[in-house]
Protein backbone atom coordinates (compact mmCIF):
# COMPACT_ATOMS: atom_id res chain seq x y z
CA UNK A 1 0.00 0.00 0.00
CA UNK A 2 2.86 2.32 -0.94
CA UNK A 3 2.73 5.00 -3.58
CA UNK A 4 5.09 8.29 -4.30
CA UNK A 5 2.17 10.59 -5.67
CA UNK A 6 -1.19 9.32 -3.68
CA UNK A 7 -4.30 10.49 -5.22
CA UNK A 8 -5.80 10.45 -1.77
CA UNK A 9 -3.53 11.17 1.32
CA UNK A 10 -5.49 11.18 4.65
CA UNK A 11 -3.06 12.09 7.88
CA UNK A 12 -4.49 12.09 11.36
CA UNK A 13 -8.33 12.22 10.71
CA UNK A 14 -9.67 13.31 14.01
CA UNK A 15 -13.29 13.95 13.82
CA UNK A 16 -15.92 14.76 17.09
CA UNK A 17 -19.27 15.76 17.73
CA UNK A 18 -20.53 18.09 19.86
CA UNK A 19 -24.05 16.29 22.14
CA UNK A 20 -25.79 18.47 24.28
CA UNK A 21 -24.02 17.08 27.65
CA UNK A 22 -20.61 15.63 26.06
CA UNK A 23 -18.33 15.56 23.00
CA UNK A 24 -18.15 12.36 21.26
CA UNK A 25 -14.73 11.43 19.13
CA UNK A 26 -15.51 9.03 16.17
CA UNK A 27 -12.90 9.09 14.44
CA UNK A 28 -9.69 9.14 16.41
CA UNK A 29 -6.52 10.08 14.03
CA UNK A 30 -6.74 7.74 11.00
CA UNK A 31 -4.46 7.65 8.10
CA UNK A 32 -4.77 5.85 4.41
CA UNK A 33 -4.20 6.41 1.17
CA UNK A 34 -5.59 5.70 -2.28
CA UNK A 35 -3.50 5.12 -5.30
CA UNK A 36 -5.14 6.33 -8.89
CA UNK A 37 -7.03 3.24 -10.42
CA UNK A 38 -6.84 1.28 -7.42
CA UNK A 39 -9.57 0.15 -4.66
CA UNK A 40 -9.46 0.54 -0.59
CA UNK A 41 -11.66 -1.03 0.96
CA UNK A 42 -12.66 0.63 4.46
CA UNK A 43 -14.15 -2.06 6.98
CA UNK A 44 -15.72 -2.45 9.82
CA UNK A 45 -19.00 -3.04 12.10
CA UNK A 46 -21.55 0.27 12.42
CA UNK A 47 -20.68 2.59 14.51
CA UNK A 48 -16.78 2.18 13.45
CA UNK A 49 -16.13 5.64 11.91
CA UNK A 50 -16.44 4.67 8.29
CA UNK A 51 -18.92 6.60 6.74
CA UNK A 52 -17.67 9.52 9.20
CA UNK A 53 -14.22 9.33 7.75
CA UNK A 54 -15.75 9.40 4.03
CA UNK A 55 -18.26 11.88 4.79
CA UNK A 56 -15.24 14.10 6.13
CA UNK A 57 -13.34 14.01 2.53
CA UNK A 58 -16.78 15.33 1.01
CA UNK A 59 -17.24 17.98 3.42
CA UNK A 60 -20.52 17.33 4.04
CA UNK A 61 -20.35 16.29 8.23
CA UNK A 62 -22.75 17.84 10.34
CA UNK A 63 -22.65 21.63 11.60
CA UNK A 64 -21.67 19.63 15.39
CA UNK A 65 -18.59 18.16 14.14
CA UNK A 66 -15.40 19.04 15.36
CA UNK A 67 -12.72 18.44 12.47
CA UNK A 68 -9.28 18.40 14.63
CA UNK A 69 -6.46 21.08 13.72
CA UNK A 70 -4.14 18.39 12.84
CA UNK A 71 -6.13 16.63 10.69
CA UNK A 72 -5.47 16.80 6.91
CA UNK A 73 -7.55 15.53 3.85
CA UNK A 74 -5.29 15.71 1.01
CA UNK A 75 -6.56 15.33 -3.19
CA UNK A 76 -3.41 15.64 -5.13
CA UNK A 77 -2.13 19.16 -3.97
CA UNK A 78 -5.04 20.26 -2.62
CA UNK A 79 -6.33 20.67 1.17
CA UNK A 80 -9.68 19.67 1.20
CA UNK A 81 -10.27 20.52 4.74
CA UNK A 82 -9.18 24.57 4.06
CA UNK A 83 -11.15 25.02 1.37
CA UNK A 84 -14.35 26.88 1.22
CA UNK A 85 -17.79 25.51 0.69
CA UNK A 86 -17.77 27.55 -3.02
CA UNK A 87 -14.21 25.96 -3.87
CA UNK A 88 -15.43 22.26 -2.23
CA UNK A 89 -18.27 22.70 -4.39
CA UNK A 90 -16.14 22.60 -7.46
CA UNK A 91 -14.55 19.51 -6.53
CA UNK A 92 -17.19 17.73 -5.06
CA UNK A 93 -19.10 15.91 -7.56
CA UNK A 94 -17.05 16.63 -9.97
CA UNK A 95 -13.52 15.56 -9.24
CA UNK A 96 -14.36 12.75 -6.58
CA UNK A 97 -18.05 11.53 -6.55
CA UNK A 98 -20.02 9.39 -3.79
CA UNK A 99 -22.67 7.31 -4.03
CA UNK A 100 -25.03 6.35 -0.82
CA UNK A 101 -26.28 3.29 0.52
CA UNK A 102 -29.69 3.20 0.10
CA UNK A 103 -30.55 5.62 -3.32
CA UNK A 104 -34.42 5.62 -2.51
CA UNK A 105 -33.28 8.76 -0.12
CA UNK A 106 -30.47 10.11 -2.36
CA UNK A 107 -32.71 11.12 -5.27
CA UNK A 108 -35.91 13.48 -5.34
CA UNK A 109 -38.85 11.43 -5.67
CA UNK A 110 -40.25 14.49 -7.11
CA UNK A 111 -38.13 15.24 -10.23
CA UNK A 112 -37.97 12.27 -13.25
CA UNK A 113 -34.02 10.28 -12.78
CA UNK A 114 -32.86 11.64 -16.43
CA UNK A 115 -32.86 15.35 -14.92
CA UNK A 116 -31.44 14.55 -11.71
CA UNK A 117 -28.72 13.05 -13.30
CA UNK A 118 -28.13 15.42 -16.17
CA UNK A 119 -28.62 18.47 -13.17
CA UNK A 120 -24.98 17.09 -12.30
CA UNK A 121 -23.85 17.30 -15.45
CA UNK A 122 -25.16 20.84 -15.74
CA UNK A 123 -23.61 22.17 -12.31
CA UNK A 124 -20.14 21.56 -13.14
CA UNK A 125 -20.19 22.04 -16.86
CA UNK A 126 -20.89 24.98 -19.29
CA UNK A 127 -23.24 22.68 -21.54
CA UNK A 128 -27.20 22.77 -22.47
CA UNK A 129 -29.85 20.87 -20.73
CA UNK A 130 -30.13 19.13 -24.45
CA UNK A 131 -26.54 17.83 -24.20
CA UNK A 132 -26.75 17.05 -20.35
CA UNK A 133 -29.72 14.90 -21.40
CA UNK A 134 -28.06 13.01 -24.08
CA UNK A 135 -24.99 12.72 -21.48
CA UNK A 136 -27.46 11.07 -19.31
CA UNK A 137 -29.05 8.74 -21.63
CA UNK A 138 -25.36 7.76 -22.82
CA UNK A 139 -24.39 6.67 -19.15
CA UNK A 140 -27.55 4.72 -18.61
CA UNK A 141 -26.74 2.40 -21.59
CA UNK A 142 -23.39 2.46 -19.68
CA UNK A 143 -24.70 1.32 -16.76
CA UNK A 144 -26.97 -1.09 -18.41
CA UNK A 145 -30.27 0.22 -17.04
CA UNK A 146 -33.09 -1.43 -19.23
CA UNK A 147 -34.90 0.57 -21.80
CA UNK A 148 -33.27 3.93 -20.81
CA UNK A 149 -34.64 5.73 -23.56
CA UNK A 150 -38.14 5.54 -21.72
CA UNK A 151 -36.72 5.95 -18.46
CA UNK A 152 -35.26 9.10 -18.68
CA UNK A 153 -38.83 10.16 -17.57
CA UNK A 154 -39.35 7.64 -14.93
CA UNK A 155 -39.76 8.95 -11.30
CA UNK A 156 -37.33 7.15 -8.62
CA UNK A 157 -40.25 4.95 -7.03
CA UNK A 158 -40.68 3.25 -10.52
CA UNK A 159 -37.35 1.45 -10.05
CA UNK A 160 -36.23 -1.49 -8.22
CA UNK A 161 -33.57 -0.75 -5.76
CA UNK A 162 -30.82 -2.72 -8.15
CA UNK A 163 -31.93 -0.22 -11.12
CA UNK A 164 -32.25 2.99 -8.47
CA UNK A 165 -28.58 2.20 -7.47
CA UNK A 166 -27.36 1.82 -11.18
CA UNK A 167 -28.99 5.15 -11.65
CA UNK A 168 -26.77 6.98 -8.41
CA UNK A 169 -23.48 5.51 -10.14
CA UNK A 170 -24.84 7.04 -13.27
CA UNK A 171 -25.32 10.60 -11.23
CA UNK A 172 -22.01 9.46 -10.05
CA UNK A 173 -19.66 9.45 -13.05
CA UNK A 174 -21.49 12.00 -14.54
CA UNK A 175 -18.39 14.52 -14.66
CA UNK A 176 -15.61 11.25 -14.90
CA UNK A 177 -14.27 11.64 -11.40
CA UNK A 178 -11.10 10.60 -10.24
CA UNK A 179 -12.34 9.67 -7.00
CA UNK A 180 -15.60 7.34 -6.39
CA UNK A 181 -16.71 6.95 -2.70
CA UNK A 182 -19.37 4.02 -2.32
CA UNK A 183 -20.66 3.95 0.95
CA UNK A 184 -22.26 0.81 1.61
CA UNK A 185 -23.65 0.75 -1.95
CA UNK A 186 -24.58 -3.05 -2.27
CA UNK A 187 -25.96 -4.07 1.78
CA UNK A 188 -29.48 -3.73 0.42
CA UNK A 189 -29.18 -5.50 -2.73
CA UNK A 190 -30.29 -9.03 -3.70
CA UNK A 191 -27.04 -11.22 -3.97
CA UNK A 192 -27.16 -11.51 -8.15
CA UNK A 193 -28.07 -7.36 -7.90
CA UNK A 194 -25.16 -6.83 -5.97
CA UNK A 195 -23.01 -9.05 -8.26
CA UNK A 196 -23.87 -7.32 -10.88
CA UNK A 197 -23.43 -3.64 -9.42
CA UNK A 198 -19.94 -4.75 -8.33
CA UNK A 199 -19.10 -6.38 -12.11
CA UNK A 200 -20.08 -2.85 -12.65
CA UNK A 201 -18.07 -0.71 -10.82
CA UNK A 202 -14.88 -2.61 -11.26
CA UNK A 203 -15.55 -2.67 -15.42
CA UNK A 204 -16.29 1.20 -15.16
CA UNK A 205 -12.85 1.72 -13.13
CA UNK A 206 -11.11 0.21 -15.87
CA UNK A 207 -12.34 1.76 -18.64
CA UNK A 208 -11.74 4.80 -16.56
CA UNK A 209 -9.15 4.38 -14.53
CA UNK A 210 -10.41 6.21 -11.53
CA UNK A 211 -9.97 5.36 -7.88
CA UNK A 212 -12.52 4.07 -5.56
CA UNK A 213 -12.89 3.96 -1.54
CA UNK A 214 -15.24 1.57 -1.13
CA UNK A 215 -17.22 1.60 2.42
CA UNK A 216 -18.06 -1.51 3.96
CA UNK A 217 -18.89 -4.21 6.71
CA UNK A 218 -19.18 -7.27 4.25
CA UNK A 219 -15.95 -8.91 4.17
CA UNK A 220 -16.89 -11.64 1.08
CA UNK A 221 -17.32 -8.22 -1.12
CA UNK A 222 -14.14 -6.75 -0.20
CA UNK A 223 -12.25 -10.14 -1.16
CA UNK A 224 -13.35 -10.26 -4.78
CA UNK A 225 -13.47 -6.76 -5.02
CA UNK A 226 -10.74 -4.59 -3.73
CA UNK A 227 -6.85 -4.69 -3.80
CA UNK A 228 -6.03 -3.07 0.03
CA UNK A 229 -7.98 -3.18 3.30
CA UNK A 230 -8.27 -0.77 6.13
CA UNK A 231 -10.03 -2.27 9.17
CA UNK A 232 -11.51 0.27 11.43
CA UNK A 233 -12.84 -0.70 15.17
CA UNK A 234 -14.41 2.16 17.57
CA UNK A 235 -12.86 5.06 15.30
CA UNK A 236 -9.66 4.01 14.77
CA UNK A 237 -7.71 1.97 11.80
CA UNK A 238 -6.57 -1.09 13.52
CA UNK A 239 -5.22 -3.02 10.60
CA UNK A 240 -4.27 -2.14 6.78
CA UNK A 241 -2.72 -4.33 4.24
CA UNK A 242 -3.54 -5.79 0.48
CA UNK A 243 -6.72 -8.31 -0.07
CA UNK A 244 -4.62 -11.28 -0.03
CA UNK A 245 -2.60 -10.60 3.61
CA UNK A 246 -5.53 -9.64 5.43
CA UNK A 247 -7.58 -12.58 4.69
CA UNK A 248 -4.71 -15.03 4.27
CA UNK A 249 -2.56 -13.72 7.42
CA UNK A 250 -4.82 -11.64 9.65
CA UNK A 251 -2.75 -9.84 12.65
CA UNK A 252 -5.57 -8.40 14.82
CA UNK A 253 -8.29 -10.37 16.88
CA UNK A 254 -10.89 -7.70 15.49
CA UNK A 255 -10.04 -8.37 12.43
CA UNK A 256 -10.46 -12.63 12.78
CA UNK A 257 -13.51 -12.03 14.76
CA UNK A 258 -14.65 -10.05 11.46
CA UNK A 259 -12.95 -13.28 8.77
CA UNK A 260 -15.00 -15.40 11.21
CA UNK A 261 -18.39 -13.77 11.70
CA UNK A 262 -19.45 -15.58 8.83
CA UNK A 263 -23.18 -17.68 9.63
CA UNK A 264 -22.46 -21.00 11.18
CA UNK A 265 -24.75 -23.75 11.25
CA UNK A 266 -25.12 -26.37 13.47
CA UNK A 267 -27.18 -29.63 12.76
CA UNK A 268 -30.48 -30.64 14.85
CA UNK A 269 -32.51 -33.55 15.42
CA UNK A 270 -36.02 -33.01 14.73
CA UNK A 271 -39.27 -35.15 15.76
CA UNK A 272 -40.05 -36.25 12.40
CA UNK A 273 -43.66 -37.43 13.35
CA UNK A 274 -44.80 -34.60 15.29
CA UNK A 275 -48.38 -33.02 13.97
CA UNK A 276 -47.65 -29.86 12.00
CA UNK A 277 -47.94 -26.31 13.65
CA UNK A 278 -48.44 -24.85 10.05
CA UNK A 279 -49.55 -26.20 6.66
CA UNK A 280 -50.23 -24.18 3.42
CA UNK A 281 -51.57 -25.96 0.21
CA UNK A 282 -51.41 -24.50 -2.88
CA UNK A 283 -51.56 -20.65 -2.14
CA UNK A 284 -52.29 -18.52 -4.88
CA UNK A 285 -51.77 -14.44 -4.31
CA UNK A 286 -52.95 -11.85 -7.12
CA UNK A 287 -52.64 -8.08 -7.11
CA UNK A 288 -55.51 -6.32 -9.34
CA UNK A 289 -53.75 -3.44 -11.70
CA UNK A 290 -56.48 -2.80 -14.49
CA UNK A 291 -60.89 -3.22 -13.87
CA UNK A 292 -63.02 -2.22 -16.44
CA UNK A 293 -65.99 0.32 -16.08
CA UNK A 294 -68.25 -2.37 -14.22
CA UNK A 295 -65.32 -2.81 -11.43
CA UNK A 296 -64.26 -6.38 -13.24
CA UNK A 297 -60.30 -7.38 -13.12
CA UNK A 298 -58.93 -6.71 -16.75
CA UNK A 299 -55.51 -7.48 -15.63
CA UNK A 300 -53.86 -8.85 -12.67
CA UNK A 301 -50.27 -9.84 -11.31
CA UNK A 302 -50.14 -13.02 -9.69
CA UNK A 303 -46.84 -12.68 -6.79
CA UNK A 304 -47.43 -16.15 -5.61
CA UNK A 305 -48.62 -19.10 -7.80
CA UNK A 306 -49.84 -22.00 -6.40
CA UNK A 307 -47.44 -22.77 -3.34
CA UNK A 308 -47.29 -25.06 -0.32
CA UNK A 309 -45.64 -25.79 3.16
CA UNK A 310 -45.64 -27.48 5.95
CA UNK A 311 -43.56 -26.46 9.39
CA UNK A 312 -43.38 -28.35 12.45
CA UNK A 313 -42.79 -27.73 16.11
CA UNK A 314 -39.31 -27.06 16.33
CA UNK A 315 -38.85 -26.70 12.68
CA UNK A 316 -37.35 -23.85 10.08
CA UNK A 317 -37.83 -23.65 6.66
CA UNK A 318 -36.07 -21.29 5.08
CA UNK A 319 -37.54 -19.00 1.77
CA UNK A 320 -35.21 -17.67 -0.55
CA UNK A 321 -35.16 -15.67 -3.40
CA UNK A 322 -34.47 -12.19 -5.35
CA UNK A 323 -36.68 -9.14 -4.38
CA UNK A 324 -39.95 -9.58 -6.72
CA UNK A 325 -39.62 -13.48 -6.46
CA UNK A 326 -42.98 -13.23 -3.68
CA UNK A 327 -41.34 -14.53 -1.07
CA UNK A 328 -42.63 -11.65 1.41
CA UNK A 329 -45.48 -11.66 -0.11
CA UNK A 330 -45.85 -15.50 0.36
CA UNK A 331 -45.35 -14.83 4.28
CA UNK A 332 -47.71 -12.00 4.55
CA UNK A 333 -50.31 -14.06 3.04
CA UNK A 334 -49.57 -17.04 5.53
CA UNK A 335 -50.39 -14.16 8.53
CA UNK A 336 -53.34 -13.20 7.02
CA UNK A 337 -51.94 -9.90 5.73
CA UNK A 338 -52.87 -10.27 2.73
CA UNK A 339 -56.03 -11.78 1.01
CA UNK A 340 -54.83 -15.35 -0.76
CA UNK A 341 -56.51 -18.67 -2.32
CA UNK A 342 -56.01 -21.87 -1.08
CA UNK A 343 -56.10 -23.30 2.24
CA UNK A 344 -53.76 -22.21 5.34
CA UNK A 345 -53.96 -24.83 8.45
CA UNK A 346 -52.99 -24.01 11.76
CA UNK A 347 -52.73 -26.81 14.03
CA UNK A 348 -54.68 -28.78 11.84
CA UNK A 349 -58.00 -26.38 11.62
CA UNK A 350 -58.22 -24.53 8.66
CA UNK A 351 -58.46 -20.94 8.83
CA UNK A 352 -61.36 -20.47 6.54
CA UNK A 353 -63.39 -22.62 8.92
CA UNK A 354 -62.63 -20.94 11.90
CA UNK A 355 -64.84 -18.65 13.63
CA UNK A 356 -63.77 -14.29 13.80
CA UNK A 357 -63.16 -15.03 17.34
CA UNK A 358 -60.58 -18.26 16.78
CA UNK A 359 -58.65 -16.24 13.92
CA UNK A 360 -58.58 -13.26 16.26
CA UNK A 361 -57.06 -15.50 19.48
CA UNK A 362 -55.41 -17.54 16.92
CA UNK A 363 -52.80 -14.45 16.22
CA UNK A 364 -51.26 -14.52 19.83
CA UNK A 365 -49.67 -17.55 18.57
CA UNK A 366 -48.72 -16.39 15.09
CA UNK A 367 -46.25 -13.83 15.51
CA UNK A 368 -43.96 -11.57 13.05
CA UNK A 369 -40.66 -9.86 12.85
CA UNK A 370 -39.63 -7.46 10.30
CA UNK A 371 -36.60 -6.76 8.45
CA UNK A 372 -36.22 -3.00 9.90
CA UNK A 373 -36.65 -2.88 13.24
CA UNK A 374 -35.93 0.86 13.72
CA UNK A 375 -39.63 1.34 11.05
CA UNK A 376 -41.54 -1.51 13.00
CA UNK A 377 -40.99 -0.07 16.49
CA UNK A 378 -43.13 3.29 17.74
CA UNK A 379 -40.21 6.09 18.42
CA UNK A 380 -42.84 7.69 20.71
CA UNK A 381 -43.18 4.45 22.92
CA UNK A 382 -40.50 3.38 25.62
CA UNK A 383 -39.14 -0.34 25.12
CA UNK A 384 -41.70 -1.64 27.78
CA UNK A 385 -44.60 -0.14 26.34
CA UNK A 386 -43.67 -1.36 22.85
CA UNK A 387 -42.67 -5.27 24.40
CA UNK A 388 -45.79 -5.28 26.37
CA UNK A 389 -48.24 -3.87 23.76
CA UNK A 390 -49.80 -7.54 22.78
CA UNK A 391 -50.27 -7.97 26.56
CA UNK A 392 -52.58 -5.15 26.41
CA UNK A 393 -54.42 -7.00 24.13
CA UNK A 394 -54.38 -10.74 24.85
CA UNK A 395 -54.51 -10.71 28.31
CA UNK A 396 -55.53 -8.87 31.23
CA UNK A 397 -52.45 -8.24 33.30
CA UNK A 398 -51.38 -5.60 35.26
CA UNK A 399 -49.56 -2.71 34.29
CA UNK A 400 -47.25 -4.30 36.72
CA UNK A 401 -47.58 -7.85 35.50
CA UNK A 402 -46.56 -7.06 31.90
CA UNK A 403 -43.49 -4.81 32.61
CA UNK A 404 -42.24 -7.97 34.65
CA UNK A 405 -42.91 -10.10 31.82
CA UNK A 406 -41.30 -7.52 29.44
CA UNK A 407 -38.29 -7.49 31.88
CA UNK A 408 -38.19 -11.20 31.73
CA UNK A 409 -38.48 -10.96 27.90
CA UNK A 410 -35.53 -8.65 27.62
CA UNK A 411 -33.37 -10.81 29.49
CA UNK A 412 -34.17 -14.02 27.28
CA UNK A 413 -32.70 -11.89 24.29
CA UNK A 414 -30.10 -11.01 26.68
CA UNK A 415 -30.70 -7.06 26.98
CA UNK A 416 -30.58 -5.33 30.30
CA UNK A 417 -33.92 -5.12 32.11
CA UNK A 418 -32.48 -1.78 33.53
CA UNK A 419 -33.32 -0.49 29.85
CA UNK A 420 -37.10 -0.84 29.81
CA UNK A 421 -37.60 2.87 30.21
CA UNK A 422 -35.33 3.60 27.28
CA UNK A 423 -36.71 4.67 23.58
CA UNK A 424 -35.47 2.85 20.29
CA UNK A 425 -33.34 5.49 18.92
CA UNK A 426 -31.01 4.59 21.96
CA UNK A 427 -30.52 1.67 20.78
CA UNK A 428 -28.28 -0.03 18.02
CA UNK A 429 -29.26 -1.97 14.98
CA UNK A 430 -28.41 -5.34 16.51
CA UNK A 431 -30.21 -4.37 19.65
CA UNK A 432 -33.63 -2.69 18.05
CA UNK A 433 -34.00 -6.47 16.06
CA UNK A 434 -33.89 -8.01 19.55
CA UNK A 435 -36.50 -5.51 20.87
CA UNK A 436 -38.42 -6.82 18.11
CA UNK A 437 -37.64 -10.29 18.48
CA UNK A 438 -38.46 -9.61 22.33
CA UNK A 439 -42.19 -8.31 21.17
CA UNK A 440 -42.57 -11.25 19.51
CA UNK A 441 -41.84 -13.44 22.32
CA UNK A 442 -43.97 -12.08 25.41
CA UNK A 443 -47.03 -14.42 23.86
CA UNK A 444 -45.25 -17.27 23.87
CA UNK A 445 -46.27 -18.29 20.15
CA UNK A 446 -46.01 -21.19 18.50
CA UNK A 447 -45.23 -19.55 15.36
CA UNK A 448 -43.01 -16.81 14.47
CA UNK A 449 -42.21 -15.51 10.56
CA UNK A 450 -39.17 -13.73 10.16
CA UNK A 451 -39.09 -11.21 7.18
CA UNK A 452 -35.34 -10.33 6.01
CA UNK A 453 -34.66 -9.88 10.13
CA UNK A 454 -30.90 -9.83 9.46
CA UNK A 455 -30.41 -8.38 6.15
CA UNK A 456 -29.52 -4.82 7.84
CA UNK A 457 -27.16 -5.85 10.15
CA UNK A 458 -23.56 -6.11 10.44
CA UNK A 459 -22.19 -9.82 9.81
CA UNK A 460 -20.78 -10.40 13.89
CA UNK A 461 -24.54 -8.79 14.84
CA UNK A 462 -25.72 -10.74 12.48
CA UNK A 463 -24.34 -14.61 13.83
CA UNK A 464 -25.58 -12.87 17.42
CA UNK A 465 -29.28 -12.71 16.49
CA UNK A 466 -28.98 -15.85 14.59
CA UNK A 467 -26.99 -17.74 17.52
CA UNK A 468 -30.20 -15.66 19.87
CA UNK A 469 -32.93 -17.29 17.68
CA UNK A 470 -31.53 -20.69 17.34
CA UNK A 471 -31.68 -21.14 21.14
CA UNK A 472 -34.95 -19.70 21.64
CA UNK A 473 -35.92 -21.86 19.26
CA UNK A 474 -34.56 -24.66 21.07
CA UNK A 475 -36.00 -23.89 24.21
CA UNK A 476 -39.34 -23.24 23.04
CA UNK A 477 -39.45 -25.49 20.54
CA UNK A 478 -41.12 -22.67 18.20
CA UNK A 479 -41.58 -22.97 14.19
CA UNK A 480 -40.02 -20.30 11.94
CA UNK A 481 -40.31 -19.26 8.76
CA UNK A 482 -37.51 -17.57 7.42
CA UNK A 483 -37.52 -14.98 4.69
CA UNK A 484 -33.89 -13.91 3.31
CA UNK A 485 -32.21 -13.15 0.18
CA UNK A 486 -29.06 -13.81 2.01
CA UNK A 487 -28.18 -17.26 1.42
CA UNK A 488 -25.30 -17.96 3.89
CA UNK A 489 -28.26 -17.06 6.09
CA UNK A 490 -30.77 -19.16 5.30
CA UNK A 491 -28.03 -21.90 5.17
CA UNK A 492 -26.87 -21.42 8.73
CA UNK A 493 -30.47 -21.51 10.30
CA UNK A 494 -32.90 -23.24 8.16
CA UNK A 495 -33.57 -27.62 8.12
CA UNK A 496 -35.54 -27.36 4.93
CA UNK A 497 -35.36 -24.51 1.74
CA UNK A 498 -37.23 -23.20 -0.38
CA UNK A 499 -36.18 -21.18 -3.55
CA UNK A 500 -38.64 -19.10 -4.95
CA UNK A 501 -38.02 -17.12 -8.79
CA UNK A 502 -41.40 -15.09 -10.23
CA UNK A 503 -43.92 -16.82 -7.73
CA UNK A 504 -43.39 -19.92 -8.00
CA UNK A 505 -40.91 -22.90 -6.34
CA UNK A 506 -38.13 -23.78 -8.56
CA UNK A 507 -36.99 -26.25 -5.87
CA UNK A 508 -37.19 -27.06 -2.36
CA UNK A 509 -34.81 -29.65 -0.15
CA UNK A 510 -32.85 -30.23 3.05
CA UNK A 511 -30.19 -27.31 3.47
CA UNK A 512 -27.22 -29.55 2.44
CA UNK A 513 -29.19 -30.74 -0.72
CA UNK A 514 -29.60 -27.36 -1.61
CA UNK A 515 -26.28 -26.23 -1.37
CA UNK A 516 -24.20 -28.93 -1.82
CA UNK A 517 -26.08 -30.33 -4.99
CA UNK A 518 -27.98 -27.11 -6.30
CA UNK A 519 -30.23 -29.15 -9.28
CA UNK A 520 -31.63 -25.51 -10.97
CA UNK A 521 -29.98 -23.31 -12.55
CA UNK A 522 -31.31 -20.26 -10.85
CA UNK A 523 -30.41 -21.91 -7.71
CA UNK A 524 -26.72 -22.15 -8.47
CA UNK A 525 -26.71 -18.62 -9.99
CA UNK A 526 -27.55 -17.89 -6.63
CA UNK A 527 -25.24 -19.82 -5.01
CA UNK A 528 -22.43 -18.34 -7.39
CA UNK A 529 -23.48 -14.41 -6.77
CA UNK A 530 -23.08 -15.14 -3.13
CA UNK A 531 -19.44 -16.13 -3.91
CA UNK A 532 -20.37 -19.79 -1.76
CA UNK A 533 -19.50 -21.69 -4.92
CA UNK A 534 -15.91 -22.31 -3.90
CA UNK A 535 -17.49 -23.53 -0.38
CA UNK A 536 -19.82 -25.85 -1.73
CA UNK A 537 -18.61 -27.23 -5.06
Amino acid sequence: MTSKSPLLQVDNLSVSFRMEDETVQAVKGISFHLEKGKTLALVGESGSGKSVSSSSIMGLLPPNAIVEPASSVRFGQQQLLNMSEKALRSVRGNRIAMIFQEPMTSLNPYIPVGEQVAEAVVCHRKVTRKAAMEETLALFHKVKLPEPEKRLRHYPHEFSGGQLQRIMIAMALANKPDILIADEPTTALDVTVQAEVLDLLKAIQDEMGMAILFITHDLGVVRHFADDVAVMRLGEIVETGSVEDIFTYPSHSYTKMLLDAEPKRHDKSLESTSPYVLEAEDIHVKYVLKTNWLGMETEYLEAVKGISLAIRPGQTVGIVGESGSGKSTLGRALMQLLPSSGNIKFEGQSFYTMTARQRYDLKRNMQMVFQDPYGSLSPRMTIGEIITEPLTVFSELTKQERMQRARKALEEVRLEPGCINRYPHEFSGGQRQRIAIARALILEPKFILLDEPTSALDRSVQQTVLELLKDIQQRHNIAYLFISHDLSVIRAISDEVIVMQKGEVVERGTAEQIFEAPQQAYTRRLIDACMLVDEVA
